[in-house]
């Protein structure tokens, strides 16, 4: 499906992939979702993966949050730029390791309905329009939506399953 440029697709295509991946987990047995992936990645198992996916979420939310206020948030996060984004996701990576599968699934849940949330209150202007809010810059704020969603949760799933090979 081709990158959303409605609210609709967007809600469609987000809900879609959050299901497709949670699907394919649950059919796993528990054996299978605790275990090691076979690849040499930095997230090492499916607790990473859901772990480093909840995490986006928050980041997004408080970007959002500060965004909304006027204030121009820091993006990705205090002390990191989009260059060092890997080093954020090694951050992100150690913050987790002490969290189980479970729990790292349920805080998913939790930050995909808030995100959600956020996406709902807005119209097809208000999420797709450039330049329509200082804190996003030159893109919209649907394109932070989409890369925390939708298209996270393809890239997540795609992993998974690589993962697992």
């Amino acid at each position: 499906m081709p990158r959303p440029k409605t609210k609709d697709v967007l809600v469609t295509l987000s809900q879609k992939n959050f299901e497709k991946l949670n699907n394919f987990i649950d059919n796993l047995t528990l054996e299978e979702q605790r275990s090691e992936f076979s690849t040499d990645t930095m997230n090492r198992n499916i607790r990473d993966v859901v772990a480093h996916l909840h995490h986006w979420h928050v980041m997004t939310l408080d970007w959002y949050k500060v965004g909304v206020t006027g204030v121009k948030p820091n993006i990705p996060a205090k002390g990191y730029t989009w260059k060092t984004t890997p080093k954020l996701n090694k951050w992100i990576n150690e913050k987790y390791k002490q969290t189980d599968l479970e729990e790292a699934r349920l805080l998913l849940q939790n930050s995909y309905k808030k995100i959600r949330a956020v996406i709902q209150k807005h119209t097809d202007e208000e999420l797709f329009e450039k330049k329509r809010y200082k804190w996003t810059g030159t893109t919209s704020l649907g394109s932070y939506l989409i890369s925390a969603t939708s298209s996270h949760y393809d890239w997540a799933l795609k992993l998974i399953k690589k993962g697992r090979k």
